[in-house]
């Protein structure tokens, strides 16, 4: 009878380590970089608006660092439903910094999206 082959290991994809883009600078960690840069947009923003934000609608790595939809509450009304909310796009470069943001869209609390 002939021995089993051993069974082939796959490459490991390990997270937490550092990439080595084609320029050769090795590229920051991700491990952990979501919830870093979620908790820099929103200090970030919210000291420039001088509003702090409600929520973090969407986050994505980026080439440069990252990029967050950040919603923020610009007009209090009563009912709640009627208060006016806005959207913020904003990027971070690698280390966490504030490079950039713009409003993109405004909208009343007790909205919904129609897609």
């Amino acid at each position: 009878m002939a021995a089993a082959e051993p069974a082939k290991r796959r490459p490991s994809t390990s997270r937490g380590t550092t990439r080595r883009p084609a320029d050769g600078k090795a590229a920051p960690s991700r491990s952990g970089g979501a919830a870093r840069a979620i908790r820099s947009a929103v200090e970030q923003l919210g000291l420039l608006l001088g509003q702090p934000p409600e929520s973090v609608s969407a986050i994505k790595p980026t080439d440069g660092g990252w990029e967050a939809d950040v919603e923020v509450l610009e007009l209090e009304r009563i009912p709640e439903t009627t208060s006016v909310m806005a959207t913020y796009r904003v990027t971070l470069d690698e280390e966490g910094d504030l490079v950039a943001y713009e409003r993109k869209h405004r909208y009343t609390r007790g909205q919904i999206d129609r897609r």
